[in-house]
């Protein structure tokens, strides 16, 4: 298996979130990378690492899940690769919960999400985002499908 770690979705992705699809919450497992330093776009210095500057995007994003009924499920750091080979590990593992794939669209097209995401874009080296469905068990018991 071969993969590509991205920053942004690629137009295909994108399309994705308007075709239909569960109805009800979605769950993003995302596999985040860090940059070593953080790089802004805007050129502004900063001695942030990339992890620092990703904070800074998850206490935001944080917010806004809360505020629509969503939130961050699971974190933790990446310590080994138990089973399976790869060339780099990711740094972290989350699970995001969205009401739905339209509110997560939505969500990512405001203008909180605008002013967020410049922290988010310039600590990630990479991350996949993998959008599951119809999850179960003992830590989402009682959300709402």
């Amino acid at each position: 298996m071969e993969f590509v770690n991205k920053v942004y979705p690629n137009e295909q992705q994108i399309k994705g979130f308007l075709e239909p699809g569960a109805e009800g919450p979605i769950c993003m497992v995302n596999l985040i990378k860090f940059k070593e330093k953080a790089e802004y776009e805007d050129g502004r210095e900063t001695d942030l690492t990339g992890r620092e500057a990703y904070e800074l995007y998850e206490a935001g994003i944080k917010k806004l899940l809360h505020g629509i009924g969503g939130g961050i499920g699971f974190e933790g750091d990446v310590e080994r690769l138990a089973l399976g080979e790869v060339e780099e590990l990711w740094d972290v593992v989350a699970l995001a919960v969205w009401p739905s794939r339209q509110v997560m669209l939505e969500v990512m097209q405001s203008e909180n999400m605008r002013e967020i995401g410049v922290h988010r874009t310039a600590g990630l080296a990479g991350q996949l985002n993998i959008e599951t469905s119809g999850f179960k068990g003992q830590w989402v018991e009682g959300v709402s499908r």
